[in-house]
């Protein structure tokens, strides 16, 4: 039955796109192109992934539908292009994915609450979106099932989440993106405004501890027991300055102010993000307007611009210059970063389709094997084109970019 459902959304997937490429022009007719090179970027991106990952568990070279954060992010930029254009194939993609992992009695398959993995929150924006637009109790279930994980997700002894149960004691940046937006929104939408408020505090808490003041750069992570191997035995801090890692952190501070717009603690927020562009444009790579994968060591060996950090870098700056969070004079520099992507970050082929690359495909810490957080470890991660977690950004930066 698993099987025959995971199918059947598949086909209906693969027919919206054949719609949406083949029958609203994204191929220029009598031309080379399956994808029109003179549509926007968000579009151009999107309709990529549309033909080349029929189904979005599909990218990241996916054999299996799995709710996964990356492939939330995928979602939450389609639907944020859906709300943008009105095209109901960007839509239906991610009610696709979400309608095969999720059962008519709203319980999502694959999750495990007790896990306590904050990862596991971030697919769940995506059904605020659907359960507005549809109405389908299902999607509020499950809303309500993730909501219920905070309740009880341990915590450190100053009310920060840990990123997994099977990371004790640790605070990642990731982590923030994963829940904290998510976190304040459900405490809008449902006027929990303690929900709000955990979720500011638990922002505020990551830039304390994880804040070198001599950079203003964010270390990855932080474990307050101090026990990992990874861990600064006198801080408890990670050793390095991970792009993405830091990249996740920007976009939950512009994200997570959409839900707190008359929070007491919002001007707290934006001084953090004052602070975090001015940290980032300082390690703005001059030549590409990129960001490197190890931020503060540019001219080390074998470090190089990576793709999903500078994508979320790009989105960052655009969106907290547009919400007025940072000074207008940023927005020459979002533009060399936006425009410093297209040009070093994007490949283009000969039939329209785009490719980012290089992206980092994944990081951590911990874990088997260990994880050391290393220059080494960092630099010799593998690498994956069209990466949601390069993709998603992008397409969000665009469609800021393309109100400009």
């Amino acid at each position: 039955m698993k099987i025959v459902r995971i199918l059947f959304f598949t086909v209906l997937v693969i027919c919206c796109n054949s719609f949406l490429i083949f029958g609203q022009k994204a191929v220029v007719k009598g031309s080379k192109y399956l994808v029109n090179p003179t549509l926007p970027w968000s579009e151009r991106m999107a309709r990529t992934i549309l033909y080349d990952f029929p189904g979005v568990w599909q990218m990241e070279g996916g054999k299996e539908v799995k709710w996964a954060y990356t492939k939330g992010l995928a979602c939450s930029a389609f639907l944020e292009l859906w709300k943008k254009t009105g095209n109901r194939t960007y839509f239906e993609y991610p009610k696709a994915y979400a309608d095969t992992l999720i059962s008519e009695k709203g319980i999502i398959r694959g999750y495990k609450m007790e896990d306590y993995n904050i990862d596991q929150i971030n697919a769940g924006k995506m059904l605020f979106d659907l359960y507005a637009e549809t109405r389908d109790q299902r999607y509020e279930t499950a809303l309500r099932t993730l909501r219920r994980q905070f309740d009880h997700h341990p915590r450190t002894k100053e009310g920060g989440l840990w990123h997994k149960k099977v990371y004790p004691h640790q605070m990642w940046l990731d982590g923030l993106y994963m829940g904290a937006p998510f976190y304040a929104r459900y405490g809008k939408q449902y006027n929990e405004p303690q929900s709000i408020d955990d979720a500011m505090n638990w922002v505020i808490l990551m830039e304390k501890k994880s804040r070198d003041p001599k950079t203003g750069l964010l270390y990855h992570a932080w474990d307050e027991s101090k026990e990992q191997r990874w861990a600064n035995k006198e801080t408890g801090l990670s050793p390095h300055f991970w792009g993405r890692g830091m990249g996740w952190y920007a976009m939950a501070l512009v994200d997570i102010l959409d839900y707190s717009a008359d929070h007491p603690k919002k001007e707290e927020i934006i001084q953090i993000i004052k602070r975090t562009a001015e940290a980032i444009v300082r390690v703005q790579d001059k030549k590409t307007g990129g960001w490197f994968q190890v931020l503060d060591l540019a001219n080390r060996e074998r470090n190089y611009i990576e793709g999903s950090g500078s994508a979320m870098f790009t989105y960052f700056l655009l969106k907290a210059v547009k919400k007025g969070y940072l000074d207008p004079s940023y927005l020459p520099v979002a533009k060399k970063a936006y425009q410093g992507f297209l040009a070093h970050l994007i490949k283009i082929g000969s039939d329209g389709r785009i490719v980012i690359t290089p992206v980092c495909a994944g990081a951590g810490l911990g874990g088997n094997p260990y994880r050391d957080g290393s220059y080494e470890y960092y630099i010799n991660e593998q690498k994956r084109d069209n990466d949601p977690k390069a993709v998603g950004p992008f397409i969000m930066a665009s469609l800021f970019y393309e109100e400009l």
